[in-house]
């Protein structure tokens, strides 16, 4: 085995006299070299070395891409970038950018981009961008796009790890500032990638993402939430009935509670729906034991009425006469089968409630809009009374029981007497007197 350079041998003879719990660390930190081969001094090329250190890209998502206007109109497409300490970044790039990467890829590596021999060519192809760029051939570019840049992180690491690469997908500025930049603007046109399908007509958009101001400091429970301070715009990607958004916010997405978020233009949500006392039929799924006096416990498999969804995730509930809170998680609706492969928000925990949050900071001056269980209640109490005379008015089922308890309930008609033989002769027809004339 060639021997490496003087300077690597004498870090590695002196990283063999420190003590065995350095030694652990040491075996870690080169991923793949045991502690018996630092033991026996086992040489480890610096290439390889650095290769198993440094970071590199595990994934590559194509989410789509944005229709911006300033400072003039021009597309950049959507990246979620994994790299290897699993950290998730949000970048955008323009496929002129993306263009000039590829030819100097090629520059780079002529052998595996086939400028010596066509069947040597391992780096994918990416056909060059038209003179002009509308919306019709950034959309049907996308797939090519994702292809490509699967293909390119399947290359033997000495590309698909190169500086080159790493550094095209790299967080900038312009990545971070793009959406303040565009909160007094004409905001961008979102179109995203439909991930199930892979036809180009399966595109959705224009989608413009809502933005919504935080008002209080989140710390995040877990990886897949996003921790946001007071103050700061989020783009909300999605909104889940159960209360948990996701979100972007920089070049960072997660799932933030609803219930930290403002709209920007008012104090009041303008997609949340009237309540509808005619209630929704819906099943407990898990059992709840209220922590609020407003708040309803339920133990699972409770059939309850849903009378007012809100977009925090906690339903308002009827059970018999009562009224209260309920989380939405914990909730299904009468009829419909669980998904086969379960709600993933459903392992997340429940989303707080706005009144428990600390601190809360609106910039809106009015308060908002909110019902009073003692207004549910009444309201429902109302609605149910109206109810009640249509129930009645209904007929039951007519069952063979049903019928005789029926007749035997009704009064039976006295029988008249019968009539005597002079007053048939003196009321009677003629052919009635002659029969009773022949009897006798």
């Amino acid at each position: 085995m060639k021997s490496p350079p003087t300077v690597y041998r004498a870090e590695h003879r002196a990283a063999l006299t420190v003590s065995n719990l350095h030694s652990t660390v040491l075996s870690h930190t080169v991923a793949g070299a045991s502690l018996i081969h630092l033991q026996h001094q086992k040489a480890i090329s610096p290439e390889h070395y650095r290769v198993m250190t440094d970071p590199y890209i595990r994934h590559i998502q194509l989410l789509g891409f944005e229709k911006r206007f300033l400072p003039s109109q021009h597309y950049v497409y959507m990246f979620m970038v994994k790299w290897k300490d699993l950290t998730e970044k949000l970048v955008y790039r323009k496929f002129t950018e993306i263009y000039e990467f590829h030819k100097a890829l090629k520059e780079m590596f002529p052998i595996e981009a086939g400028d010596i021999s066509k069947e040597h060519r391992t780096i994918p192809h990416l056909p060059a961008p038209k003179w002009f760029d509308g919306l019709r051939s950034t959309e049907n570019r996308q797939v090519t796009l994702s292809d490509y840049f699967s293909s390119l992180l399947s290359l033997p690491p000495k590309i698909s790890r190169c500086p080159h690469v790493l550094n095209l997908f790299q967080v900038r500025p312009d990545d971070v500032n793009h959406v303040a930049n565009n909160i007094n603007g004409r905001k961008p046109e979102t179109f995203l990638l439909n991930t199930t399908k892979k036809n180009v007509s399966d595109i959705t958009g224009p989608i413009i993402l809502q933005s919504y101001r935080v008002i209080a400091d989140y710390e995040k429970n877990s990886k897949s939430e996003l921790p946001a301070k007071n103050g700061d715009v989020v783009e909300v990607v999605e909104k889940s009935e159960n209360g948990w958004w996701f979100c972007q916010l920089r070049n960072k997405r997660g799932w933030m509670p609803a219930a930290y978020l403002e709209p920007l233009d008012g104090p009041d949500e303008s997609e949340e729906q009237d309540p509808n006392y005619e209630g929704e039929l819906h099943i407990t799924t898990k059992e709840y034991t209220g922590e609020l006096d407003d708040e309803l416990s339920l133990t699972e498999g409770e059939n309850v009425e849903v009378i007012h969804k809100l977009l925090d995730g906690w339903w308002v509930v009827r059970k018999g006469s009562i009224t209260g809170y309920f989380p939405a998680m914990y909730l299904q609706k009468s009829g419909e089968a669980a998904p086969a492969n379960g709600n993933p928000l459903k392992r997340k925990g429940l989303p707080p409630r706005r009144s428990t949050i600390s601190n809360a900071k609106s910039i809106h001056k009015q308060r908002r809009k909110q019902i009073s269980q003692e207004t549910y209640r009444r309201n429902s109490k109302k609605y149910l009374k109206q109810r009640q005379p249509i129930a009645d008015s209904k007929s039951p089922v007519i069952t063979e029981e049903n019928k005789e308890v029926e007749n035997k309930s009704k009064p039976q008609p006295a029988i008249p007497p019968r009539p005597s033989r002079e007053l048939i002769l003196d009321r009677c027809s003629e052919n009635t007197k002659n029969k009773i004339r022949t009897l006798n």
